[in-house]
């Protein structure tokens, strides 16, 4: 789906999905170690390279890693850059806009998102993906600099010869402001590997915590559990503070800051 497009995901948009995980053509192995494998490629009209993360679990299963990528409480745990999540309204019960908010290590700004979130689970494989809209209430705000996801999507995966499950991980992510794309991309290549671990960390405290933190609570299970409302078509639109915005006097603070420290640098280097 295109940036801004809100509606239900079709079929199309997990076949996509999962074509991206399987199909290494024109992808550059970047890393490979311990069961964790990292691709990137080059993608047209844009600088910022799509990533690819594939790991197996085999401590893991399935069930376990789809709820943890899921659950919004326990990301409050495991999730060391949210600052905020909030539900913004639900289109029908596998698809939901959101707000979500990250702290960047310094002397990088903060991000925030306004996604489209979709997801389907066909048993012995499980898809989540999303991308940015916009939702009139929520428009960019101070402190934050509003980052663009053109898709970042997970597939859960199970197989009857193999123990625990197999992850997939797709993202392409423009973080906005005035990052130049070869800093973006080598963050991006480090980040991969790291949610991957940070990812199985948390699924093996999951059911620990879980048992006692609303066991019975899983929305994504149970629709009848969604309590955000209806979302309203209309809404989703730039709000006027949107259609002015200009991250300007964040987008060269950022700069300035990476340049001082891109100097400190190599000067600890001479």
């Amino acid at each position: 789906m295109e940036v801004g497009q809100v509606k239900v995901a079709e079929d199309k948009d997990f076949e996509n999905l999962k074509l991206l995980v399987d199909n290494h053509s024109g992808w550059k192995l970047d890393y490979s170690k311990n069961n964790i494998h990292v691709w990137t490629k080059n993608v047209s009209n844009t600088n910022f390279k799509m990533v690819k993360v594939k790991a197996v679990f085999a401590d893991i299963n399935p069930e376990q890693l789809y709820d943890v990528l899921h659950d919004p409480e326990y990301r409050k745990v495991w999730d060391q850059h949210m600052i905020e999540a909030r539900d913004i309204g639900c289109l029908n019960p596998n698809n939901d806009v959101g707000y979500y908010s990250m702290s960047c290590p310094k002397p990088l700004g903060n991000r925030d998102f306004v996604l489209q979130r979709s997801w389907l689970d066909l048993g012995n494989e499980k898809y989540i993906l999303n991308h940015s809209v916009y939702h009139c209430q929520h428009p960019p705000r101070q402190g934050f600099i509003r980052a663009t996801s053109y898709l970042t999507g997970y597939l859960v995966r199970s197989y009857p010869d193999i123990p625990g499950c197999e992850l997939g991980y797709i993202s392409q992510t423009d973080p906005q402001g005035t990052l130049p794309p070869w800093l973006v991309n080598r963050v991006t290549q480090i980040f991969g590997p790291k949610l991957i671990k940070d990812l199985q960390k948390a699924s093996l405290g999951y059911l620990g915590w879980k048992a006692k933190h609303n066991p019975h609570w899983k929305p994504w299970h149970y629709p009848e559990q969604i309590l955000s409302p209806r979302i309203k078509m209309h809404e989703c639109v730039r709000s006027p503070a949107e259609l002015e915005y200009k991250s300007e006097a964040d987008a060269k603070l950022e700069a300035a800051l990476v340049k001082h420290k891109k100097k400190q640098n190599e000067e600890r280097e001479k």
